[in-house]
């Protein structure tokens, strides 16, 4: 990843203060065994691993590029395992070995096309046929604010939707287009819009989807 599709740097320092706060629904996961292998890629402080520890999964970990992050998850969740990202998006997983991953409020702070289908295709290749990549991020907002910073940046930046916060780091609102796109080598299992609080404390709808990977020959839907 580029440096601005990485920004460990802002995560571990400004980054470190702020809550995250996408809801997860819990009954998309009932059908999942409780001993399935999680991966929570961009964990932050842990929220939601601890919050899959306490449903009942044996197996989670979260992973993070922010190691004050990392170390804060690590003393309010110990019964999940976090480690830290030295080579973003690169993991340690082997090809086919985890049930489900959590990809929640990561694309908004990778802005650039290659660096989001970078991550993806990693995800997908951890992924085992028929698992499941819960995506939670933000889609291009409707307010004056949003679309007056989109404006603002769609030159410098060359996609609109892509700005920077005043605190010091680039994000990125998405098109439900590109979102399709990007995730179009999985299928959809389930879907929904989601009222969200963002890290400065910005009232913002998310998308949020369920995505199946394919079984080898598979024909997608």
């Amino acid at each position: 990843m580029t440096d601005l599709d990485n920004q460990a740097g802002y995560w571990n320092s400004t980054g470190t203060v702020k809550t995250f706060g996408h809801p997860i629904a819990l009954p998309w996961l009932d059908g999942i065994d409780r001993r399935a292998r999680v991966l929570d890629y961009g964990c932050g402080y842990g929220r939601l691993a601890g919050l899959l520890v306490q449903q009942g999964f044996e197996k989670v970990e979260g992973v993070d590029v922010a190691p004050r992050l990392v170390s804060r998850a690590k003393s309010e969740h110990p019964g999940a395992q976090f480690t830290v990202l030295t080579d973003p998006p690169h993991l340690d997983q082997q090809a086919d070995s985890v049930d489900l991953v959590l990809l929640f409020a990561v694309l908004t702070c990778i802005p650039g096309d290659a660096g989001q289908r970078e991550l993806v295709t990693e995800l997908r290749r951890v992924l085992r046929p028929g698992g499941l990549l819960y995506v939670s991020d933000l889609c291009l907002q409707e307010d004056h604010r949003n679309r007056s910073r989109y404006e603002r940046f769609a030159a410098k930046y060359g996609t609109y939707g892509v700005f920077e916060t005043d605190d010091g780091v680039v994000c990125r609102h998405h098109t439900t287009d590109w979102l399709d796109h990007l995730l179009g080598d999985f299928d959809l299992a389930a879907g929904r819009e989601v009222a969200v609080e963002t890290m400065n404390g910005h009232p913002a709808l998310a998308t949020q989807r369920l995505m199946v990977k394919p079984h080898a020959g598979t024909p997608q839907t």
